[in-house]
């Protein structure tokens, strides 16, 4: 069978994001074929380069910065040195999106916003991501937008843990990862739109809206139904869901239980009082029952029980466990590369199969500045170049 290109073959990035909710949702374009061209600063790159997991760098780098920064190439320019708007610009007549997550009104006073780009290409996709929108009223005051500021102002914190707990953050920076594979999907779009309709537009997403947008189940039910949530004493996982809904303690760890039938349940765990009580009015109690027998066996012996009898269970592992399971099990989503320094890099790779056009790693993700001459040598002559490093630009 014919070898396909891949799926983005032939599409180019021009990205000025930084930290996760640009880089992330560029990577997932470059997985996928497009050609990303990554702005940084000079010398020092985008912040995200320096940004310590554990107060620790690998060998001078950030683990998060080498994991949504494959497949693409970095060029390093000061975006406010003379020469600089009119090179980014006439590199921005060969590519197809522009990306850019600073705050609001940056890139326009810089001369780079979308009606620069458009200037130059008139079906340009221009692509803004934010932490508040572009003209919101905390757009508007300026308010910084970070994934805890936006758990904790969605109501997302305060949906989480007992209701005995503190409001509680997720395990990871879910408010930015929704936000980067939200604006991934926006591009999708807007790309399939100008091959169907031969128009480009402007692209926004923000973490407070995207984030919203994940908790429509709940703001359904709250506006819908006239419901204030209260998070359960006993811990039910989700203040909005129904016993057995949650995590329970066995002899040698943790199990999860998601939704199931309390008769099912009571013959599992052989207490057929469970068989009687209601599943919203009596959840706490529900939820202490279980608890009480679950910490009579282990996780391995409970979780046959359940599944053998159609109840919706899991283990509570670790990611070092489910990592190390996806490493045995030689997991195409676990991908090792050797970067700049012949240091051997353990990365996630993307979740997306393809049958004819798969993702494929092609890059390391780059040094700072790395691919700069590559890239406007195609666009600037030897002269242009000269001054534009006699200008600090590069």
């Amino acid at each position: 069978m014919a070898e396909h290109p891949a799926a983005l073959d032939g599409i180019r990035v021009l990205d000025f994001s930084q930290m996760m909710l640009g880089p992330f949702a560029t990577q997932v374009l470059a997985d996928l074929g497009a050609d990303v061209i990554k702005i940084e600063r000079p010398h020092k790159g985008e912040w995200e380069r320096g940004l310590t997991f554990a107060g620790q760098l690998f060998d001078g780098d950030s683990a998060a910065f080498l994991a949504m920064n494959r497949n693409k190439r970095s060029v390093a320019v000061d975006l406010k040195a003379p020469g600089a708007r009119d090179a980014l610009l006439r590199l921005g007549q060969t590519c197809d999106v522009v990306v850019e997550n600073f705050r609001p009104g940056v890139m326009d006073r810089l001369g780079l916003g979308y009606d620069d780009f458009r200037a130059v290409r008139r079906d340009i996709i221009y692509c803004s991501g934010s932490g508040w929108g572009q003209r919101t009223k905390y757009a508007a005051m300026n308010r910084p937008g970070q994934d805890l500021l936006i758990q904790a102002a969605t109501g997302l914190a305060f949906n989480t843990g007992t209701a005995d707990d503190p409001p509680t953050a997720a395990g990871t920076s879910i408010c930015d990862a929704t936000a980067a594979l939200t604006l991934s999907n926006g591009i999708l779009a807007a790309l399939f739109a100008r091959e169907r309709h031969g128009i480009g537009q402007r692209v926004e997403v923000d973490l407070y809206h995207a984030t919203m947008a994940i908790l429509c189940q709940e703001l359904s039910a709250m506006t819908n139904l006239g419901l204030d949530f209260e998070r359960s004493e006993a811990g039910v996982a989700q203040p909005w869901l129904s016993a057995p809904f949650g995590i329970y303690p066995t002899v040698d760890g943790w199990i999860a239980i998601a939704m199931g039938d309390l008769a099912a349940v009571a013959r599992v765990f052989d207490d057929q009082v469970l068989a009687d009580l209601d599943p919203w009015d009596d959840r706490d109690a529900i939820k202490r029952r279980i608890e009480h027998r679950s910490k009579e066996r282990g996780s391995d012996e409970w979780l046959t029980a359940l599944l053998d009898a159609g109840l919706w269970a899991a283990p509570v592992r670790t990611m070092k466990e489910a990592m190390d399971e996806l490493v045995a099990d030689d997991s195409e989503l676990v991908v090792e590369i050797d970067d700049v320094d012949g240091r051997t890099l353990r990365l996630v790779g993307c979740p997306i199969t393809l049958s004819e056009t798969p993702w494929t790693q092609r890059r390391r993700p780059p040094a700072v500045g790395e691919h700069t001459h590559e890239v406007l040598a195609a666009v600037l002559d030897d002269t242009e170049l000269d001054e534009l490093r006699r200008a600090g630009a590069l």
